[in-house]
C-alpha cells in the first residue's frame, strides 16, 4: 500500500449502489464505486471516442456518509474531491492495483441534470454539535449490526431525520422540487 496521498477531483458515474454501515464506535461509512470515462476527439474521424475508464472505490465518513447514502444512486453523475490512495492486491494467481478515494466532498454534477438541496437541520443549531454526537442512544441500538442492506434504505433515511428524503428518494426517485415544506 502506498503511503502517498494525493488530492484528486473526479467526475464520473456512480457505478454501484452506495453501501452504508457504522463502525462499532458509531462512525458512519458509505462506500461506492465511481467510473470516470475518458473521451478524446479523433481528428481523423472528426468524432469523440471513448479512450478508457478509470475505476475508483470511494469512501465517505460521518455526516458526509449519511448525506451521500441518502442522496446518491447507481447511475448518478457526480463530482468529488478527496485523497487518492493506491492499493496493490493479490487473489490467487491474480494481482492488480486498485485506486481508492477518501472523499471530502461529493455532489451531483449539474452539467448533466438538476438536484434539490435540503439543508440538514442538525447543522443549523446555534451551538454546533460534533458530528459524532448526532447519534442518540436509540440510534446506537439500531446500528448494532455491522451493515445495512439495500432493502433497508427507507429505515436508514428515517434514522437520519430527513423526512423529505424518505418518500421518493428512498425508492430512487427525484422527489418534489417545488415542495412547500422545504426547511429554508
Amino acid at each position: 500500500m502506498s503511503d502517498l496521498y494525493d488530492t484528486i477531483t473526479v467526475t464520473g458515474n456512480v457505478a454501484s449502489e452506495p453501501q452504508f454501515k457504522r463502525t462499532q464506535n458509531g462512525v458512519a461509512i458509505t462506500s461506492f464505486r465511481v467510473a470516470s470515462g475518458q473521451r478524446k476527439y479523433d481528428r481523423q474521424t472528426e468524432r469523440w471516442v471513448d479512450s478508457g475508464t478509470n475505476w475508483y472505490t470511494v469512501s465517505v465518513f460521518r455526516g458526509l456518509a449519511d448525506h451521500a447514502f441518502a442522496s446518491l444512486h447507481r447511475g448518478d453523475r457526480v463530482i468529488l474531491t478527496g485523497r487518492l490512495r493506491q492499493r496493490e492486491w493479490e487473489s490467487g494467481d491474480k494481482s492488480a492495483v486498485a485506486f481508492d478515494i477518501e472523499a471530502d466532498a461529493v455532489g451531483h454534477d449539474l452539467l448533466w441534470g438538476t438536484t434539490t438541496f435540503v439543508k440538514d437541520e442538525r447543522r443549523r443549531a446555534v451551538d454546533p454539535v460534533p458530528v459524532d454526537a448526532w447519534q442518540t442512544t436509540a440510534d446506537a441500538d439500531t446500528w448494532a449490526a455491522p451493515g445495512v442492506g439495500g432493502g433497508e434504505r427507507a429505515a436508514v433515511l428515517e434514522s437520519l431525520a430527513v423526512p423529505e428524503l424518505v418518500g421518493a428518494h428512498a425508492a430512487g426517485g427525484a422527489g418534489d422540487a417545488d415542495s412547500a415544506d422545504a426547511p429554508f
